[in-house]
């Protein structure tokens, strides 16, 4: 039985050899082939690329392949580089998509496929569909072949190559305030945990004359063992080398660099919610940019706060960042993030970028003067307090069931609080009268329940994120 390919919020991932084998990487890239020639009978370039993932050469190789036997041209990528980096690309070649091989901040043994629309937006739910439809179980092997023609006898024409590196960082020195950073004599520690921004986020900064330490600057398909996420937990080397070189900032970024982690100067890890609200309200004061701000229906209620002080229109979306790219295209917003660590700001991508958020951040410390938890603590001063959490829970197929059922109900009191509002807009968000609030959303890939819970006060959280948990199995 052929394995059923899904694109879920960021393309499709698997466990190499287990689902993610070449036969099934074929059909998974003829279905895109199919959908790309579909759309465009004549003349249609995709681009293809990957981050330092363990075959990564291979498969973008057997990408041209099936591209081009469906009359699609290939735009061929050499070297690792960012989600974003391909993102921004897309849109200058004006190419018919990208083909990016990626499991993002997955463990080493996953890999992915991300597909990209002509906006360098992630393909949205109608278009993967459209896909998913175009796999057939009985594609084969054979499908690779160049021979196979797009239904009128054409064969694709030769691969075209595109280095998509100096056309990202020249951007990246459009938008951001490098001079500032340099006149600040700011000291920076990057860590790319052996991933697509080895060179970009570094690169950028040196090519401005910013001082910059690189930890984990090689090429490692295992990722030192562990999954390439920039999460509190994993930045102990960065934290290390910021100790010696006394760094005022550490920045990191995940494997595709679409996510990114931020270290204060004392060693302090910052919740993406917290530098998602620092980015917006620095954005707002120094660019006077107030068109709108956008962020997933569990991102910090800080947000809220903020747009609200400001006089900013406030848009909740569902989890993924397509829906915020949608925004970003239609220039209805400054910035918009999620509380999972990616962000992109107005005039630049519709895609999260990791490169981006880290720069940034070296900006807004270098021209505010402070340190980052000086910033957040003046701004939770002006607008109020929230602390976010987020907690996964397995549960068995009975706890699942019953659970499921549960929350297709509006719950009036939950754990002796009365519920003042209940939101749809992804999973079931309950919302109480003090400001705090808990989601709770399944899993479409596996018997896991996400668990957000902000409160307004430390203690209140340990009792409400406690009562969040108790309300799964009760």
């Amino acid at each position: 039985m052929s394995t059923q390919i899904k694109f879920g919020t960021s393309g499709w991932r698997a466990v190499m050899a287990e689902d993610f084998t070449f036969a099934n990487v074929r059909r998974a890239l003829v279905g895109i082939a199919r959908y790309v020639a579909g759309r465009k009978k004549q003349g249609a370039r995709v681009i293809v690329g990957r981050d330092p993932r363990f075959l990564g050469e291979t498969f973008c190789s057997m990408a041209s392949d099936i591209l081009a036997g469906h009359g699609v041209t290939p735009v061929m990528v050499g070297e690792p580089a960012p989600t974003p980096a391909f993102a921004y690309a897309v849109l200058q070649a004006k190419a018919d998509g990208v083909i990016n091989f990626t499991a993002s901040h997955n463990p080493p043994e996953y890999n992915g496929i991300k597909f990209s629309t002509p906006d360098g937006c992630p393909a949205l739910p109608d278009v993967t569909k459209k896909i998913e439809a175009e796999i057939h179980p009985g594609d084969t092997a054979a499908s690779s072949s160049r021979n196979i023609g797009n239904g009128d006898g054409n064969a694709g024409s030769a691969e075209e190559s595109l280095d998509v590196k100096p056309g990202y960082l020249k951007r990246l020195a459009e938008i951001v305030d490098l001079e500032v950073i340099r006149k600040a004599n700011l000291q920076v520690c990057f860590d790319p945990m052996w991933g697509a921004a080895r060179g970009y986020s570094d690169g950028v900064l040196r090519e401005a004359g910013v001082k910059v330490t690189t930890v984990h600057d090689y090429r490692d398909v295992l990722f030192g063992g562990h999954a390439p996420e920039p999460d509190d937990h994993l930045l102990e080397t960065l934290r290390e080398k910021m100790r010696k070189t006394k760094a005022h900032i550490g920045i990191a970024t995940d494997g595709d660099a679409d996510r990114f982690g931020i270290v204060d100067a004392d060693g302090t890890f910052l919740q993406p919610n917290y530098v998602f609200a620092l980015l917006f309200d620095y954005l707002v004061e120094t660019r006077e940019w107030k068109n709108g701000v956008a962020k997933s229906v569990v991102t910090t209620n800080l947000i809220n706060a903020i747009a609200k002080a400001r006089g900013v229109e406030l848009h909740e979306t569902p989890v993924g960042f397509k829906y915020i790219g949608e925004l970003i295209m239609q220039d209805k917003i400054a910035i918009g993030g999620e509380e999972s660590a990616g962000l992109s700001i107005r005039h630049h991508v519709p895609e999260k970028d990791g490169v981006l958020a880290g720069v940034l951040c070296c900006e807004m410390v270098a021209r505010r003067g402070k340190s980052l938890g000086e910033q957040l603590k003046e701004l939770c001063n002006q607008v109020g307090s929230y602390y976010p959490e987020r907690q996964n829970f397995r549960l068995t197929p009975e706890v699942k069931e019953k659970f499921t059922e549960k929350i297709r109900s509006d719950p009036r009191e939950f754990s002796g609080r009365a519920v003042s509002q209940v939101v749809r807009t992804d999973g079931l968000k309950l919302l109480f009268e003090d400001g705090s609030w808990v989601c709770y959303r399944l899993s479409g890939t596996e018997p896991v329940v996400r668990v957000y819970s902000e409160a307004r006060s430390e203690p209140d959280l340990v009792k409400l994120s406690g009562a969040a948990k108790q309300w799964i199995f009760e």
